[in-house]
């Protein structure tokens, strides 16, 4: 059972796990695709704990980083970003809000995003500011990068190339 597998993981390898995810989604940024669905329900772990971006079946090329999908388009309203569910607008922005809350289900063991809450009541939650809580395995510091991918107005997210440089030099940290 996945919880029984989790107890060992350590903080470290949580941030590894992470790693692994940013690195990836820098890299689709930089070749501007969206993925538009990330969540931990769709990486791939292998025995080494390598993590793989996967299911792109709802990623999207853009020019411009702006993807507007039709009304009435379904989309995993607990890993989307308020100008998703409010414009459904998309962007490698709201993929780092997404971002934000795969970190929140690694630190948390996979646990489920606003559990105690249904699609409406976290769409009224997010838009009234209520972010996710700090996971206990989760440092003031990882927990600012985590809590920085939910800011309301998307220009303001940082980008997963930034992501990763804070990545780098927090691994740093854990080797010196």
């Amino acid at each position: 059972k996945a919880e029984m597998r989790n107890r060992y993981l350590q903080p470290l390898q949580l941030l590894e796990i992470c790693y692994d995810v940013c690195d990836a989604m820098a890299f689709l940024e930089s070749c501007q695709f969206i993925h538009r669905d990330l969540a931990a329900r769709n990486c791939l772990v292998d025995s080494n704990l390598t993590v793989k971006v996967s299911d792109f079946g709802m990623t999207r090329y853009v020019l411009d980083d702006l993807y507007v999908s039709s009304l009435g388009t379904k989309f995993p309203v607990k890993w989307s970003a308020p100008e998703v569910f409010h414009y459904t607008k998309f962007s490698s922005k709201s993929d780092v809000w997404a971002f934000g809350i795969l970190m929140w289900e690694v630190f948390t063991l996979g646990k489920q995003p606003y559990e105690l809450y249904d699609n409406m009541q976290v769409i009224e939650k997010v838009s009234q500011g209520y972010r996710l809580y700090r996971p206990q395995l989760v440092s003031d510091i990882i927990y600012q990068i985590m809590y920085n991918c939910w800011h309301e107005v998307c220009i303001t997210r940082p980008a997963f190339f930034q992501l990763l440089s804070f990545f780098e030099a927090l691994r740093e940290d854990s080797r010196a």
